[in-house]
């Protein structure tokens, strides 16, 4: 039965291939596809999944074709938009929106997803059809101006004109169409005949009708085969000769001289208006004649004619007899003998009308203009009363004049993104130019956007600092440019530059601005050529029509080749609609400066440190814009008189309902046109901190800090906001704009100090407010800072920035405990006092505002209590539907507010999720917000991208309060777990594929799955996993729903590695191994060198070794019953050891793989040492002889055949672990950032205090091989021959293990006993280590490792004991050291040299040393040093490779002259983030203690670099700023203090001597 019926009668998913290839036809998809694709057996579900791939690569379509298939299959099955609250989750409607096809619920699904994957690129002109009169309506076209020569007008193939028509209106033209379709291929005379037969019958109607008329060649004149009535198709004209000559029938065919000359006069000569047809190879034309019978010339008269005929017979024209012609409706008919009396009588009444026709046509004003102003308003505010920051603009323009440059003011002002100039000259002469004197721009080009790389669009939006400056795009080169982009012409740009201009265009409004969030504005101030329409055609095409497309243009003439050109997209019509005419650019500027909601933009002023004011220039302040700067004029320039009530009540409510508070609230209460806003306690708090800190009599630090620490949703960035606002006048203050470099943050916080001011010693400090920003990105911004500072030598007493941190705790008051002198605590409990102020506030908005729509600040008022939120969300969700869309978003927004601080959901985002048809209306917030429940309404708030809100610039919403969301998820998962929302959430592919914000909103569920509480940052404790799989793992279900959860994470994150590398933790945690062990290795096939997702693996065995182990019976424990836990055992050391070596390092201490080598080492020793055969009495020795030599005992030969090689290997593979740890720690500060810490699979001890575990397990190492000395004799044949024959050299071995044991075994170790409180303790073990060594040592007595660990310990002991009888001489020490090389093959170890460092550098190094031998070792072990540090960070970020600094030079002799770190921090007072600060900010140089011990070295620059004077006459060694930004720019004589660490000598405090 579907066989017969039609293809839009039929649902799309029973459709046969020939549904397909009709359906195909009517859109206008070529033949040779259709065939192909007919070919494949493309049916209707076939179609519903057909992707970009499969068209390109199987059917070889070209992308043209592609894009306008996928669209039009994406059209046929769109759901219509309608209320959405109305409709179910389970039941979306599923009409059509443009056809009659419906479709069923499951190919929409399919549809409505895949097709986010596509990009919709609509095609208005069909080429190749098939009779249209069921498939889809072609787009009408208009006439061209009557009786005019319009020499840009234009006609598209297969547009539509109005059908032919009769005589309506004397003056109006009736319209005659003849197509010539198969009679242009005539003979020239033949065809010449026929036109003039056609031409002459209809003038002698239209003469005889008194009627205007036009006959058009190359119109269809009837429905035919695959062209309807009208279409558009032209001819080819070879000669226009022909036509024009065709007139000359005239003077044969009308009798008498008199009607001769008046036909020549009523028939104007063909006009040949060409045919715009991207497929054809060949020009087209129309021809058309107007006919013009003017009363004058007609009047009384009756017209006949002898139509010319050419005669196949006799090869000759001959002429038809006599006849009068009339119009009747459409037709051309004569006029019969029997009518002809009465048509003449008619004649008089005809010219009559006739001539009052044209006397009303004369006199008809041309006056009725549209009122352009509104036009242009609602074109460009998209129909509000003003301009806001809600709509990006792009300009689109060609070269301006110099008239023109001088009104553009009304550019400036607006938000402008981006910028598509064709002028090449417009940077140096031209619009560009113009502009930069009023604001900085990025220059870029088309091939900028191209994104070839693919990276992710926030990166590619980084890349290009898109939403810092406007972008200035030259689209045909620059002439200034020295580089490859010239200016070309239209030829050239089409060839190399339009592929470029068609993926910029695709770029900016398929992945960086969602539809409704900008205007497009085409500036057209010089001649139109093709490259600026192909622009109009790209968005008109990316942007789904003209909406949002505007079009000013001051020339008519300009405007009509546009027009004739762009309607190949856009109907003549439809673009007069968008279109602002003849209205000069002054008078354009100064009516777009009318809906501007800031008059003329004055340079804003700052606070300067004479008490004045000085001017911020415009132009400056966008090239600092990483600040948003808070001037003391701030707002000032705000045109209130255009700020209505409405617009007043919409920024308070938006801040009481939840919203951030904008400077435009506080300056609103200032000017007493809305209520003030409430200073909690915490703003007087902060304020008196602030007065102490800029006013006080303390010692200042160049950078000072205060922190407000506050609940979620407590006010703490109200608080802020306020400081800044009452301090704008007193210092310079600004926001740290979200995710911008802390070196830019640096750069331009140190331009925005110096703006204006003369001594850099004297100005006014800068308030810098960060918000929720890591530890990591403050330290090294004021790190940072701090390094300006010192470059510019101001003194280290001036006072230059305070930050104000403010960051968001769940414990605010154990935050504040922490550094009390400096932070502020925010929270949800209000005082007596607050609560009063609140309550009286709450009684004043109630006049204004209903309780439901200022929420939070109700709930502020009763403090958030649990019972008071809880009855809240109680009574909003007893009426919802909990099945609707509407609903289910709710949940989503919940859930991701509840458990990630500050996210949220793009309102486009939103929008395909409610399934809103963005094509079909013009969406905006408040039409999105049209579609909500009235339970949503009150619970979502709208974040503007343009306050700082959503980094991504794109309109977002989230629950009003975090603590509301927390209600609303519980409340609401009584029905449906979390579990479940978070997997609809998951499996929502409209959602996690929907382009706009998509990096965004995956980094959301991203962290949803992976971050872990710390209590660090700020949580109540910490967790294990992240808290929502804690929490699922507590639902029913248990763990297996947490892990379903992570799998449909991992899928829907595009097979996420990291979240692979969970779902390995979370199994492995649980005791499935199996599963666990297979998701470590699918996260190690996406990334194979991280070594986070490396050590995962390395974990999953040993955690299963552990179990197995834990769970093992010991009794009569035989090798056979151990053999599978030593397999899992090695299997999970040769893990660990494949990450140790990947090439890539990323961590701090390079790579945490040795910490598992060496649990799964130690834990495996202990194994084996509990086996029958090595448990018994001896068995110990017995065990020794196992691991350290050839010996393998009978019971373990046959069981354990595979694993003897690694197990006798084991004491070595450990030792060497042990000393890479060591290393590690040695060169680096061990900190650990935010991002790493939630992939880290490390042991707590590990990861917080590495040394410690160092120390400890060493120890326990140690232990297992003390007892070597006890293999005694007799020893059997096959142990090393040379040990049997002299025992002695085990016991080396013996002292090493018992030294190991004892916290001498390494630098790490050794350097640990120094941070002991408890200094004789540390000093006893040191004294009991070195006690084992042997006494009187010469240099070649101990192999080097002993040796270095030996003198490391004679430094040490100096530092905790001087004077200790253990203690060697310094030149013993010396004379010991020198065994070490610096240089060749053989060159010790980093601890070595760095031995040399300590033991040689000179106590005065202006004398000359007596050993220059010694000198010469320096130097060249400082070199080694710096050599090996290369090595060693090449592959680790800056910030990861922070060098730890073990020793300073002091001003005592010998060994005493060498200083250690912890003896400096015993004298720093402060709990422990106070003394990080005074490191931080230098305090720890001017505190009395330590400038007594340290001893200060003179110096001087050179050159960028450092020196002292060496020890040799003429030598030097440089050295290396601690932070290089302290050190001079000239050349100056400096003194500083010298530490010493594992990357040579540093040097601190850096001061030029006077």
């Amino acid at each position: 039965m579907s066989k017969n019926l039609n293809w839009n009668e039929l649902p799309c998913g029973e459709w046969t291939e020939s549904h397909v290839s009709s359906w195909l036809k009517s859109i206008g998809v070529k033949e040779k596809y259709i065939l192909k694709l007919y070919e494949e057996e493309v049916t209707g579900p076939a179609l519903i999944e057909l992707q970009e791939k499969y068209l390109r690569d199987t059917i070889e379509m070209k992308g043209g074709q592609i894009q306008l298939m996928l669209h039009k299959r994406d059209e046929l099955l769109k759901p219509v938009p309608q209320k959405t609250k109305a409709v179910s989750s389970t039941q979306r409607d599923t009409s059509h929106v443009e056809s009659s096809a419906v479709f069923t619920q499951e190919s929409k699904d399919k549809v409505s997803r895949s097709s986010e994957k596509s990009e919709s690129r609509p095609v208005s002109i069909p080429n190749e059809c098939e009779p249209k009169s069921g498939g889809a309506s072609l787009p009408l076209c208009d006439f061209r101006k009557f009786d005019d020569i319009e020499k840009e007008f234009r006609y598209v193939k297969n547009t539509v004109l109005p059908p032919e028509t009769g005589i309506e209106d004397i003056i109006v033209p009736c319209h005659e169409y003849k197509s010539l379709e198969n009679a242009h291929k005539l003979e020239p005379q033949k065809l010449k005949v026929k036109v003039a037969s056609e031409v002459l019958r209809f003038a002698c109607a239209c003469m005889n009708m008194r009627s205007n008329g036009t006959i058009h060649f190359g119109v269809m004149d009837k429905v035919k085969g695959i062209y309807k009535h009208g279409e558009i198709i032209g001819i080819p004209v070879e000669n226009q000769d022909l036509f024009v000559d065709a007139l000359d029938y005239i003077e044969k065919s009308f009798r008498g001289s008199t009607h001769q000359c008046d036909a020549r006069k009523c028939i104007r000569n063909p006009k040949f208006i060409e045919v715009i047809d991207k497929e054809a190879s060949e020009t087209t034309w129309i021809i058309e004649y107007d006919v013009v019978p003017k009363a004058k010339m007609v009047k009384d008269k009756l017209y006949s004619v002898t139509i010319p005929k050419f005669s196949e017979k006799s090869n000759k024209v001959i002429y038809e007899e006599k006849a009068t012609y009339h119009r009747v409706g459409a037709n051309t008919p004569r006029i019969s003998e029997d009518g002809l009396i009465h048509f003449i009588q008619d004649l008089r009444d005809k010219d009559q009308q006739r001539e009052e026709a044209e006397l009303s046509d004369n006199q008809t004003a041309s006056d009725c203009r549209e009122d352009q102003k509104r036009k242009l308003s609602i074109l460009l505010t998209c129909g509000k009363k003003y301009m806001d920051d809600s709509l990006f603009y792009i300009i689109v323009t060609n070269k301006l004049k110099q008239e023109h440059l001088e009104n553009i003011n009304f550019l400036t002002h607006m938000n402008i993104f981006c910028v598509f100039d064709f002028d090449p000259d417009s940077k140096t002469s031209g619009l560009c130019e113009k502009y930069k004197e009023h604001h900085a721009t990025n220059l870029h080009f088309l091939h900028d956007y191209a994104n070839d790389s693919g990276v992710k669009t926030t990166d590619f939006i980084n890349r290009l600092k898109l939403f810092d400056k406007p972008s200035w795009i030259f689209c045909n080169g620059r002439s200034d440019y020295l580089g490859d982009e010239k200016p070309c012409d239209e030829k050239t740009w089409m060839k190399t530059k339009k592929k470029l201009l068609k993926r910029a265009v695709s770029v900016i409004c398929n992945d960086i601005l969602p539809k409704g969030s900008f205007v497009v504005v085409f500036l057209l101030m010089s001649q139109v050529e093709q490259p600026i329409v192909d622009t109009f055609h790209e968005f008109y095409a990316e942007m789904n029509g003209h909406e949002d497309l505007a079009i000013i243009s001051e020339s008519k003439e300009n405007y009509k080749k546009w027009s004739s050109l762009a309607q190949v997209s856009c109907s003549m019509a439809a673009l007069k609609e968008i279109s602002i005419v003849e209205m000069p650019l002054s008078h354009v500027d100064a009516t777009i400066q009318t809906i501007q909601p800031t008059v003329s933009r004055p340079t804003r002023r700052l606070p300067v440190f004479n008490k004045g004011l000085c001017f911020l220039k415009p132009v400056e302040e966008d090239e600092i814009n990483s600040l948003d700067i808070v001037s003391v004029d701030q707002c000032d320039n705000t045109k209130v008189e255009i700020m209505d009530r409405d617009k007043i009540n919409t920024i308070e409510k938006y801040f009481y309902q939840g919203g951030k508070i904008d400077w435009m609230n506080l300056w609103l209460a200032d000017k007493n046109l809305c209520g003030e806003v409430i200073k909690r306690d915490a703003y007087k708090e902060t304020n008196e901190i602030l007065e102490n800190i800029v006013q006080g009599s303390r010692v200042k630090r160049p950078i000072e800090t205060v922190n407000i620490c506050h609940h979620p949703g407590s006010g703490g960035s109200t608080v802020a906001r306020q400081i800044l606002w009452s301090w704008r006048t007193k210092l310079r203050c600004a926001v740290v704009k979200q995710s911008k470099e802390f070196t830019t943050v640096c750069e331009h916080a140190v331009r925005l100090r110096e703006y204006e001011e003369k001594d850099k010693n004297s100005c006014l400090p800068v308030l810098l407010l960060l918000e929720d920003c890591n530890g990591d990105y403050l330290d090294d911004l004021r790190r940072e800072i701090g390094n300006a500072i010192a470059t510019k030598k101001i003194s280290s007493s001036v006072l230059c920035f305070i930050l104000l941190i403010c960051k968001m705790s769940h414990d605010p008051e154990r935050m504040c405990r922490a550094l009390p002198s400096q932070t502020v605590a925010v929270t949800h409990k209000l005082t007596d006092g607050e609560k009063t102020l609140f309550s009286r506030k709450l009684e004043k908005l109630k006049l204004d505002f209903k309780p439901d729509f200022i929420l939070t600040f109700v709930l502020m008022s009763e403090g958030f209590k649990p019972s008071y939120i809880e009855g809240f969300v109680k009574n909003l969700l007893d009426k919802i539907d909990h099945s609707s869309l509407i609903t289910r978003l709710m949940r989503f927004v919940a859930l991701l507010n509840c458990y990630i601080h500050d996210s949220y959901i793009s309102v486009s985002h939103c929008e395909a999720s409610l399934g809103i048809d963005m094509q079909m209306d013009k969406i905006r917030y408040h039409a999105f917000l049209d579609c909500l429940s009235e339970q949503a309404r009150l619970v979502f708030i709208h974040l503007s991208p343009f306050k700082g809100e959503s980094p991504l610039h794109i309109s977002s919403i989230r629950i009003i309060h975090p603590l509301v969301a927390k209600e609303i998820l519980k409340q609401l998962s009584t029905t449906l777990p979390q579990s479940m929302i978070a997997m609809d959430l998951l499996q929502d592919k409209v959602l996690m594929n929907h382009r706009f914000g998509k990096d965004e909103f995956w980094k959301f569920i991203q962290v949803l799955f992976i971050r872990r509480n710390k209590k660090s940052r700020g949580d109540p404790k910490d967790s294990s996993f992240s808290p929502l799989i804690e929490h699922v793992s507590t639902e029913t279900g248990g763990i297996q729903t947490a892990v379903d959860l992570l799998k449909a994470a991992y899928t829907s994150l595009g097979k996420d590695p990291f979240v692979a590398q969970q779902l390995a933790r979370l199994l492995y945690t649980n005791t499935r191994f199996e599963e666990a062990l297979r998701w470590a290795k699918e996260a190690k096939e996406i990334l194979p060198y991280d070594t986070f997702v490396l050590d995962t693996l390395g974990q999953v065995y040993k955690r299963w070794f552990y179990h197995m182990h834990d769970t093992l019976d010991k009794q009569e424990l035989v090798p056979e019953k151990v053999t599978d836990i030593i397999d899992t055992a090695l299997k999970g050391i040769s893990a660990f050891r494949a990450s140790e070596k990947t090439p890539l390092k990323k961590t701090v201490s390079l790579n945490s793989s040795y910490y598992g080598e060496v649990d799964v080492g130690c834990r495996l020793l202990q194994l084996i040492s509990s086996v029958d055969v090595f448990s018994t009495k001896g068995g110990n020795s017995e065990l020794m002889k196992y691991l350290l030599t050839d010996y393998i005992p009978q019971a373990v030969t046959n069981p354990w055949r595979n694993f003897h090689s690694q197990l006798k290997g084991m004491q070595k593979s450990i030792y060497h672990a042990l000393e890479c740890i060591s290393e590690d720690l040695s060169y680096f500060q061990t900190d650990i950032s935010d991002e790493e810490e939630e992939l880290d699979t490390r042991e707590p001890e590990q990861v917080h205090n590495p040394r410690k575990w160092l120390t400890r397990t060493s120890a326990v190492y140690a232990g297992f091989f003390c007892n070597v000395s006890d293999l005694g004799n007799p020893m059997p044949d096959n142990i090393d021959a040379e040990i049997a024959t002299n025992p002695e050299i085990a016991n080396p071995f013996q002292r090493q293990m018992k030294i190991y044991k004892l916290g001498g075994g390494n630098v790490t170790s050794i350097l640990s006993l120094l941070y002991d409180q408890k200094t004789e303790r540390s000093a006893k073990k040191l004294e009991a280590i070195i006690g084992m060594y042997p006494e009187n040592l010469k240099r070649n007595d101990l192999d080097q490792t002993e040796l270095v660990n030996f003198i490391f310990c004679q430094i040490a002991l100096a530092c905790a004991l001087p004077g200790s009888s253990k203690l060697l001489l310094p030149q013993q020490l010396q004379d010991l050291s020198m065994r070490f090389n610096t240089e060749g093959k053989n060159m010790s170890t980093a601890s070595a040299l760095f031995l040399l460092l300590l033991l040689l550098w000179p106590e005065e190094p202006s004398r000359e040393n007596t050993n220059p031998a010694h000198s010469q070792v320096l130097m060249s072990a400082i070199d080694a040093l710096q050599r090996l540090y290369e090595l060693k960070i090449q592959h680790v970020p800056p910030r990861k490779s922070r060098i730890a600094t073990h020793f300073f030079l002091g001003k005592a002799r010998g060994l005493y002259k060498i200083v250690h770190k912890g003896l400096i921090e015993k004298h720093i007072k402060g709990n422990l983030s106070e003394r990080r600060m005074k490191w931080l900010g230098g305090e720890v140089w001017t505190t009395p203690e330590v400038v007594r011990l340290l001893k200060r070295v003179e110096g001087w620059t050179e050159n960028g670099h450092l020196f002292v004077q060496g020890t040799t006459k003429g030598s030097k060694i440089r050295v290396i700023p601690r932070y290089s930004a302290s050190l001079p720019n000239a050349n100056e004589n400096v003194t500083f203090y010298l530490g010493f660490s594992f990357d040579g000598v540093l040097a601190f405090d850096i001061q030029v001597l006077d």
